[in-house]
């Protein structure tokens, strides 16, 4: 694909291999290519195989500053639909909504959806819809709750679930640009402290073998592994 003259100046600027965390935060602005205000990518490979379902990392981070992304949420729920939509519920319903799901009436362009214990016994008739695009409520998610209040709350407020895909790459948000450097990189390097945590306790060596951070259409600038 064809680059144009921003992106291929800015891509002048990265005149190292790879950079601290610090370093790369402070570049990101330097290699803005847009006018409007960026999400601030984060870009890990690690060294996994996800089809073997323990080396699978699902999880869920809640950064120290909010990822500037509104969230897109459908609740299943047997009662209070009507109070979880004025609690920024784009969709909420029970049996019914499952139905219509099912039929297709019903666009999944959801970010998340949350369920309460009782429910998920209903959610099996639309398993294979939710499935592939990770959307089924997952209590290690923290995506079934009988309080479904608190849940949207935690969701709305920042809290967010990342995981690996087939290659074993997990790819996130981590801000907006305009958060400025400091809080970018607060957000980076919790984010980072969180994936280590997450690493399966069988896995010896290398466990991350690459990490880059970008504006969204920007150029890639690769973190030093050695220097987090």
């Amino acid at each position: 694909m064809a680059r144009g003259k921003k992106y291929k100046k800015a891509v002048e600027l990265i005149t190292s291999e790879s950079y601290n965390v610090k370093d790369a935060v402070e570049l990101l602005e330097k290699t803005n290519t847009v006018k409007f205000d960026p999400s601030v990518e984060v870009h890990f490979n690690l060294n996994l195989d996800p089809k073997y379902a323990d080396q699978m990392i699902r999880t869920t981070i809640n950064l120290p500053h909010w990822t500037g992304k509104a969230v897109k949420i459908c609740a299943f729920t047997e009662d209070n639909a009507d109070s979880l939509k004025k609690l920024w519920a784009s969709v909420a319903g029970g049996e019914e909504l499952i139905d219509d799901i099912e039929k297709g009436k019903v666009s999944l362009d959801f970010d998340v959806c949350v369920a309460t214990p009782t429910m998920m016994r209903h959610l099996g008739k639309i398993a294979r819809v939710l499935g592939p695009k990770w959307l089924m409520p997952n209590p290690k998610a923290w995506t079934v709750s009988a309080d479904l209040e608190w849940a949207i709350k935690e969701i709305s407020g920042g809290k967010f679930e990342f995981k690996t895909d087939k290659q074993g790459n997990v790819h996130s948000i981590f801000g907006k640009l305009s958060f400025g450097a400091a809080k970018l990189e607060e957000n980076l390097n919790h984010f980072l402290k969180v994936i280590n945590e997450v690493k399966p306790s069988w896995a010896k060596g290398k466990y991350i073998n690459t990490i880059y951070v970008c504006n969204a259409m920007g150029p890639s600038i690769k973190l030093d592994l050695e220097q987090l």
